[in-house]
């Protein structure tokens, strides 16, 4: 059964880039809807800005640590 080679690396960088959104989402998402469960929207509003600045940092770590990894030659 012949077929393409697996490529683990093309793997591994979907897998974190997919892992990088669900966790974006889960926390946008998932802390708007906590806060505006128990403490009303006005406050999930001002919350959200909050859980965007934090999606938002979290964003920029994956882009350094990708732009790290393209500089070693790492991620080829």
């Amino acid at each position: 059964m012949a077929g393409k080679p697996t490529d683990t690396r093309k793997q591994q960088r979907d897998f974190g880039r997919s892992l990088l959104w669900m966790t974006t989402l889960v926390l946008v998402l998932g802390g708007g809807a906590l806060l505006a469960g128990f403490y009303g929207i006005t406050e999930a509003i001002i919350g959200l800005v909050c859980l965007l600045a934090g999606a938002g940092l979290i964003l920029l770590l994956w882009l350094l640590l990708t732009l790290i990894g393209k500089l070693t030659g790492e991620d080829s």
